[in-house]
């Protein structure tokens, strides 16, 4: 069994990872952590764990790590994240953490995005990042996994075989995404409170969202140059789902069938667990992935303005975070990737 630890488990990510991973066939979880909550029962703050064993949320300490855990998830915010990944690393756990901290090849470009100093740049050159589809091989090595945000998630599994195979230009993406309020983490404050967020719809982080930077330093890396592109969230009064939709020129000259983007699609994920490429014209909705791993892509030519419009949806506490993080965790530890998580949505 793979001995798990959860360092910051009351937050969403964190619950939804104690969720999975309490059902997961070759995990024991023998330690969840809060520095808030230290002392309580997780049943205080989330009633549904009184139908199992009562687990009991306690502070970190790096010997009970060292002595108990094989794997640490860290779900905090991503200064804490900075300096408590190299003391889990130095107990010979291996780290899958969850903020923002170690997903850059580049620190210069984290620090400009998340006006944050990394103390430890070195260790971005160790960590993977944890794209399933895209670092099988580096994953299952790693020691360090730097999780993928939820934006992100969703927008660079819609776009990178299209850059890998030069079938949109990579100057022409724009990225309008929408997510549940459950995105914004487990929050008081009151733009994401039940009477502000229901019934309304608004875009945020307009031109300055920290998620840009992380997509377009991955779609870079399938393009094989730089990637510049306007990315613009908004938040959805629904609890969980993440819908993209995004536009791209066609290469001029060109004439692209939808056979073409068809088969880019499907050769570059053959094989893959939780991706499903629907047929030209047909396009996703958010109850076709939320409760599940799945990230479902559609996609339609327009004819009319020589563009692509993909449609990429994931649930952004799955697939978006926990899912994707315990998917990780099984290529890490040999398991197949798939052990452990829901492959069916929830649909109503």
């Amino acid at each position: 069994m793979i001995r798990v630890g959860i360092i910051g488990a009351t937050g969403y990510a964190g619950e939804e990872l104690v969720r999975l991973l309490s059902s997961h066939p070759e995990v024991k979880i023998t330690h969840i952590m809060s520095k808030s909550f230290c002392g309580k029962k997780i049943s205080e703050l989330y009633g549904s764990y009184l139908a199992l064993d009562e687990m009991l949320l306690e502070d970190i300490d790096y010997e009970i790590i060292q002595q108990d855990c094989d794997v640490v998830f860290t779900c905090l915010p991503h200064e804490p994240s900075i300096e408590i990944v190299p003391k889990l690393l130095a107990c010979g756990v291996k780290v899958i953490d969850l903020s923002g901290s170690f997903r850059y090849k580049d620190a210069a470009v984290f620090e400009a995005w998340y006006g944050i100093h990394h103390t430890h740049p070195e260790l971005l050159k160790k960590a993977v990042y944890g794209l399933c589809e895209l670092y099988e091989e580096e994953i299952a090595g790693a020691d360090l996994i730097g999780n993928p945000g939820c934006y992100t998630t969703a927008s660079i599994l819609a776009l990178y075989p299209l850059l890998a195979c030069n079938l949109i230009q990579k100057d022409s993406i724009i990225i309008d995404a929408k997510s549940g309020v459950t995105g914004a983490g487990r929050s008081e404050k009151l733009p994401f409170s039940f009477c502000e967020s229901h019934e309304s719809f608004k875009a945020y982080g307009v031109t300055t969202h920290r998620h840009t930077s992380e997509i377009e330093e991955q779609l870079s890396f399938a393009a094989g140059s730089p990637v510049a592109l306007s990315f613009t969230p908004h938040l959805l009064p629904v609890k969980r789902g993440i819908l993209a939709t995004i536009y791209a020129d066609l290469p001029k000259g060109l004439e692209i069938s939808p056979i073409e983007i068809q088969g880019a699609y499907e050769k570059f994920y053959m094989g893959s667990d939780f991706i499903q490429i629907l047929p030209h014209g047909s396009l996703p909705e958010l109850k076709f992935v939320v409760g599940s791993n799945n990230c479902f892509i559609g996609y339609k030519i327009d004819e009319r303005l020589h563009k692509l419009v993909i449609v990429s949806c994931i649930d952004n506490l799955i697939k978006g975070a926990a899912g994707q993080a315990v998917q990780n965790m099984n290529l890490m530890f040999g398991l197949d990737g798939s052990t452990g998580l829901p492959q069916l949505a929830m649909y109503l």
